[in-house]
């Protein structure tokens, strides 16, 4: 028995060694490999050799973020449908209930986001 868990516990301890070796070695072998040649005008912050003329730092209006996350959002919800659908037959009457108030919910804050005008882009 005991010679059952030696062996498991020989398995992670490979598994342990090539999941910290392989990068290692691939980042070792990378700059090894690479073309090193610095130059000055590599060092600017923008590598196309103009000099900066203003700070690069240049503020976003809220309303973009909160459209890509609304689309984020909407986007991974409607993955929940497939799988929902594929065994739709099966489910019965509690998923269907279940999926209609998780579309409700959806169309809640779909009305609340463009209520707000969250979804007007310009």
């Amino acid at each position: 028995m005991s010679n059952i868990y030696a062996n498991s516990y020989a398995i992670v301890f490979v598994f342990l060694c090539l999941g910290v070796l392989l990068p290692v070695g691939a980042l070792t072998l990378g700059r090894w490999l690479r073309p090193h040649v610095p130059s000055e005008a590599k060092e600017t912050i923008y590598e196309s050799g103009n000099n900066p003329f203003h700070d690069s730092r240049i503020q976003f209006q809220v309303r973009y973020y909160l459209f890509a996350l609304l689309f984020v959002i909407f986007d991974v919800e409607t993955v929940f449908f497939y799988p929902w659908a594929v065994v739709y037959d099966q489910l019965g009457l509690f998923a269907l209930v279940e999926m209609v108030l998780f579309i409700t919910l959806l169309a809640l804050g779909l009305i609340y986001a463009w209520k707000k005008k969250v979804l007007r882009w310009m």
